[in-house]
């Protein structure tokens, strides 16, 4: 382990001088594309990922690379508008580092969203998918070195990583709003070269519906904290190999844009839930 719990407590403590009395509840790690959930922040504070102590700048395209906070639905949200990545040449500590440190500020929930290929051939690129759970199978864990007791033991359980009551709330929420919710497995991959065709097979017979690049250090982390986990991924692309056409980032983005209202109103429809 590479930070000590007295440095995530001066991240914590640095935070607080900024918002004052604010207790976040929800904590929302938004992905390529789609942070615009954080501009409807009711009431925001925004902090710079640079002015916090030991926090990572984020440089990937579409993330602003702060935190905000405020109320969503009358919830209290600490919404991470952008995040950081193993590809961008930190360490797995170092991107699932904020998820801690929401945690020290109270957060007992983490919502994490993303962008992704998609996998199975049975779906198209648009479609919206409740993350049921995750293969992580690449390169070392984000808990390796010394356990630090504050957060959770030493060999947490990841049965039930995406909590299912809250999946739960996320089929109630989308068959209100009459959207088409898939449902599958999340596979990561550390990037940043997107994946290669073999790999897609790969992954597909591996049992994964959907391949991307982020998400699974932090949930990793958030499990080993006790908090409920709640994912969706946008499947903004047919993975590699699927069809007879280059991967461009551009693609991500765009498609986000496209589905922006639809995505919007789930996740603020299962905020709406959370009791």
């Amino acid at each position: 382990m590479t930070y000590t719990f007295d440095q995530y407590k001066e991240s914590a403590d640095s935070i607080r001088r900024r918002i004052g009395a604010f207790c976040p509840k929800v904590a929302m790690i938004l992905g390529s594309g789609l942070g615009f959930l954080g501009d409807v922040v009711e009431d925001p504070v925004c902090v710079s990922y640079r002015d916090i102590p030991h926090f990572k700048a984020s440089t990937a395209p579409g993330h602003k690379g702060q935190l905000v906070f405020g109320t969503l639905e009358g919830r209290p949200v600490a919404v991470m508008q952008g995040r950081m990545h193993h590809y961008e040449g930190y360490s797995y500590e170092e991107v699932s580092y904020a998820v801690r440190v929401l945690r020290l500020l109270g957060c007992d929930t983490l919502i994490v969203t993303n962008a992704a290929g998609c996998v199975n051939t049975a779906w198209q690129a648009g479609d919206l998918m409740l993350i049921t759970d995750q293969i992580k199978i690449f390169m070392e864990s984000p808990l390796r070195g010394e356990n630090l007791p504050e957060f959770g033991v030493r060999f947490p359980d990841s049965s039930h990583l995406y909590t299912p009551a809250l999946q739960d709330l996320a089929r109630q929420s989308a068959g209100e709003l009459g959207i088409d919710l898939k449902e599958g497995v999340y596979m990561y991959f550390p990037g940043p070269q997107y994946e290669t065709p073999a790999e897609v097979r790969f992954a597909r017979i591996a049992g994964a519906d959907a391949v991307g690049m982020s998400t699974a250090p932090e949930v990793i982390v958030a499990g080993h904290c006790g908090m409920q986990v709640l994912g969706f991924t946008l499947c903004s692309n047919m993975a590699a190999g699927i069809l007879d056409q280059p991967l461009s980032e551009q693609e991500v983005l765009d498609a986000a844009e496209a589905c922006k209202e639809k995505f919007s109103r789930l996740v603020l429809a299962c905020l709406k839930k959370l009791s």
